[in-house]
């Protein structure tokens, strides 16, 4: 490679690198954890999933039509992949002729209008929540890892803060893992396992950041594409509505399959049946035998013009791709439109299902889940990895030192942030079993103020070898705590749950067991043995 060229991917990837690296890691760390998303809801909750819940939508409309008139409604079901509820939406009537009642009691009606509702039900306990209050800890890391937090700023370029963020991110990360491959292309055969653990500490820095970054390349790649498309879909469809669409974009999504309009005019006439939802979901479940049910639209709900909406995808496990819908008239029994999720798949279920499923890890149960969390992993010590070697590399006399101020405390800033978020992960999943009450509000004041606090100590510290040691200590009796103080509040002990196959609960504590033991060695190893690392202290 002529030196040209060498210069040009080297400078690439270090700016684009050392831009995001901190706003990366926080992508990577959250978004491995968030592979056990209904796991951590499970473990918060309590819930051994020992008995198999039902759906009962007839409880749920009987309970809403003795406090709410239906007539005229349209509802729409979101369910959770974990099948223990849905977040469901509810229009205001359309029938004029009606006394309107006072609106459902909700914090949340993002989506309500009039006295519509929307909220989150869970058939255990068949009590209707605000999204806010059913907000729990896996909700919480699966949107901080694509930064939703962040679109309480207004500021909004065709997305919400975060979002856009985000997709930037992923953006840059693509430029930094191409250049990244071809700086190393001409040695990565000879150096695909070179580890010197005992040479100093730019040589430890470096052959991590090489060896990781090269072993998961191929993970790292496939979450910058999918991430960017599934982030930042509306910069890439864009163009296409415009000149395909005449501006139509909403067309466009609903011929990819991400929106499925139904419109129905309201007759004013009273349905002359009853209607029994549970029956009519469970016909098309035995149908679509392996496609459980995901979403459920019902247009003016007990009108002559009734119509039921559903969407089905098929398990992962089973069939890759796909993706089946049907319609139905309820007055007269007619199949307006209906499409197999598993016999007519399509190229557009092909492509939406890859770049969902790559991303997502789910076609290949908790063990796929476990090998994408622990590369998930080392993608945040590259990260760590490559700011330290920016550093160390910018740590120079020839350097002005006004330079080496912004360099050193740049990167103070980067490593104590980044390497605060186990120990405070860990502190939040205890917090979580001693508060008396957990919603969105606790939960974000519990960690973003832990990580505040953390942060601020560890960039007090200015010296990097003294914050990888106080965040090894906090992460490992944090880690080590929380099946602890998990069993002492539940009695869920870790033995209990792995006789009773409460298999959310016993991952979760083992994951943490393992983080502890893991963070406990590493500390012990790198006090005892570490060679001393000096750098600008303010000098």
């Amino acid at each position: 490679m002529d030196q040209r060229k060498y210069n040009i991917y080297f400078h690439t990837h270090t700016i684009s690198g050392i831009i995001i690296a901190a706003l990366l890691y926080v992508i990577f760390f959250a978004g491995s954890f968030a592979f056990f998303k209904d796991s951590i809801s499970a473990w918060q909750k309590a819930e051994t999933h020992a008995k198999i819940i039902h759906a009962d939508y007839n409880y749920l409309i009987d309970s809403l039509s003795k406090t709410t008139n239906l007539q005229g409604r349209d509802f729409d079901f979101y369910l959770l992949n974990s099948r223990q509820g849905a977040y469901i939406n509810m229009s205001a009537s359309k029938d004029t002729t009606i006394s309107k009642p006072a609106a459902i009691k909700s914090k949340s009606k993002r989506r309500g209008q009039g006295d519509g509702a929307y909220f989150l039900y869970f058939f255990a306990n068949k009590q209707p929540t605000t999204y806010a209050e059913g907000y729990d800890m896996g909700e919480f890391l699966y949107r901080l890892h694509f930064l939703a937090p962040l679109n309480q700023i207004p500021i909004r370029l065709g997305a919400p803060f975060g979002y856009l963020l985000a997709g930037i991110v992923s953006f840059l990360f693509l430029f930094a893992l191409i250049t990244g491959l071809l700086l190393h292309w001409d040695k990565i055969k000879a150096n695909f396992f070179l580890f010197r653990p005992w040479s100093k500490w730019k040589t430890v820095w470096t052959d991590m950041h090489t060896v990781l970054g090269v072993i998961g390349f191929p993970f790292q790649l496939i979450f910058a594409v999918t991430g960017v498309i599934l982030i930042t879909n509306f910069a890439l469809t864009t163009p296409f509505s415009h000149f395909l669409y005449d501006g139509k974009q909403e067309q466009l999504f609903e011929d990819l399959q991400y929106n499925r309009t139904i419109e129905v005019p309201y007759s004013y006439t009273s349905l002359d049946k009853d209607f029994d939802l549970n029956a009519f979901v469970s016909k098309w479940e035995q149908q679509w035998q392996g496609s459980p049910i995901s979403r459920i639209h019902i247009r003016n709900f007990k009108d002559q013009n009734m119509q039921v909406v559903l969407e089905a995808k098929p398990n992962p496990s089973q069939r890759f791709a796909g993706s089946g819908f049907v319609k139905q008239n309820i007055a007269t029994g007619e199949v307006l439109a209906s499409k197999s999720p598993v016999e007519d798949a399509n190229y557009v279920d092909g492509v939406r299902s890859l770049i969902y499923h790559l991303h997502f890890g789910d076609f290949g149960g908790t063990a796929l889940r476990l090998v994408f969390f622990v590369l998930g992993l080392m993608g945040c010590a590259v990260i760590i990895s490559g700011i330290m070697i920016w550093l160390v590399a910018r740590n120079k006399n020839n350097i002005p030192l006004y330079k080496r101020r912004f360099n050193f405390w740049a990167s103070n800033v980067f490593l104590s942030a980044c390497l605060a978020m186990l120990p405070v992960t860990a502190f939040t999943f205890i917090m979580l079993k001693v508060l008396p009450e957990i919603n969105q509000a606790a939960i974000y004041r519990v960690y973003f103020y832990s990580w505040l606090i953390l942060s601020i100590y560890l960039i007090a510290l200015r010296n990097p070898s003294k914050v990888n040691l106080h965040t090894l200590l906090l992460s490992g009796i944090f880690c080590l705590f929380v099946p602890l103080v998990n069993g002492f509040t539940t009695g869920l002990w870790w033995w209990k749950t792995w006789s009773s196959e409460a298999n959310g609960i016993f991952l979760i504590d083992t994951i943490f067991l393992l983080l502890g033991a893991a963070s406990i060695m590493a500390f012990w190893k790198v006090r005892k043995q570490a060679k001393s690392f000096q750098v600008l202290l303010g000098k």
